[in-house]
């Protein structure tokens, strides 16, 4: 596999993106936004300039990164040469449907479908298409270029060859592939995000406040960052959607998402993407503090 085509420029895309033209691959990064494209060229630009200021990166392995990534609006053009796509679409499983439907026509019959799905179950997506055994998640973690982790989860009929397939090409970028089972949540959201919750769930019911919940979590159990904190770095909504998916398909209701979490969505209050969330955050001073909403 030597072309690589990534669906959606947002922060997982671009960290995919970034990775693979990295490491030699020709990147094609598609999304239906010219400006969150754009976006995605600055953003993996900064974090390429971070990896040189670390000294892990050259300037030189900057520009032959850069070089390997183009970007695309148009799926066809971007995709139909692809040995391997891997969707990063917003976490919702009807778009994702489409989007493999729509794969399938465009991409040559041996092309590995895979989805950076982190909860909806590959099987489904790949009822989509005409290549279910081609169709394998590839669960990355955030930030990409960081993260060693890659959760590889193989669907009711993907094949142990595409399996094989992407557990090497994953080794050969640097991660770590491990395997999952085809179940809501996989393994690391099916064991996060019930945290997450119940974290949200300590502040619901005013056992205690954001910042406190967070520092028992990282100085009680060593964790690198509090659960809330996290949730906002992993986007509230995305944490809402998976929350749903785990409760609609194991129907257990210790999976119901926090009312507190679903009235924070539904303001928009996502978290670090929109500036505000369980803490606020100044772009220019990369600062945060507790959100005043939970000050009151």
């Amino acid at each position: 596999m030597k072309n690589i085509a990534v669906i959606g420029a947002g922060t997982m895309g671009n960290g995919i993106a970034h990775v693979f033209a990295q490491n030699g691959f020709k990147v094609a990064l598609i999304d239906v936004s010219k400006d969150a494209l754009e976006r995605a060229k600055t953003t993996i630009s900064k974090n390429l300039d971070r990896q040189i200021a670390k000294g892990i990166l050259s300037e030189d392995g900057k520009l032959k990164t850069l070089a390997n990534l183009d970007i695309f609006t148009d799926m066809e053009k971007g995709a139909s040469t692809a040995d391997l796509v891997v969707e990063a679409a917003t976490e919702n499983k009807e778009l994702k449907l489409k989007i493999f439907s729509q794969l399938d026509l465009i991409c040559n019959d041996k092309a590995i479908l895979a989805s950076n799905t982190s909860s909806i179950s590959i099987t489904q997506i790949a009822a989509a298409t005409k290549r279910a055994d081609k169709v394998i998640g590839m669960h990355f973690m955030n930030p990409v270029p960081v993260m060693k982790l890659v959760e590889v989860i193989r669907g009711y009929s993907t094949s142990s060859e595409t399996t094989a397939a992407i557990v090497e090409l994953t080794k050969t970028i640097g991660k770590v592939p491990v395997e999952a089972n085809d179940y809501p949540g996989f393994v690391a959201n099916r064991i996060l995000m019930p945290m997450i919750n119940e974290a949200i769930e300590t502040l619901y019911h005013g056992v205690a406040g954001v910042e406190e919940i967070d520092t028992i979590m990282k100085l009680g159990m060593a964790h690198p960052m509090g659960p809330l904190h996290l949730a906002d770095f992993i986007g509230l909504d995305t944490c809402l959607s998976i929350l749903r998916v785990l409760y609609d398909g194991l129907g257990n209701p210790k999976y119901a998402p926090c009312p507190l979490l679903v009235n924070m969505v539904e303001s928009g209050n996502l978290g670090v993407k929109t500036g505000s969330g369980f803490y606020t955050y100044d772009a220019a001073s990369k600062e945060k503090k507790v959100s005043a909403y939970f000050l009151r």
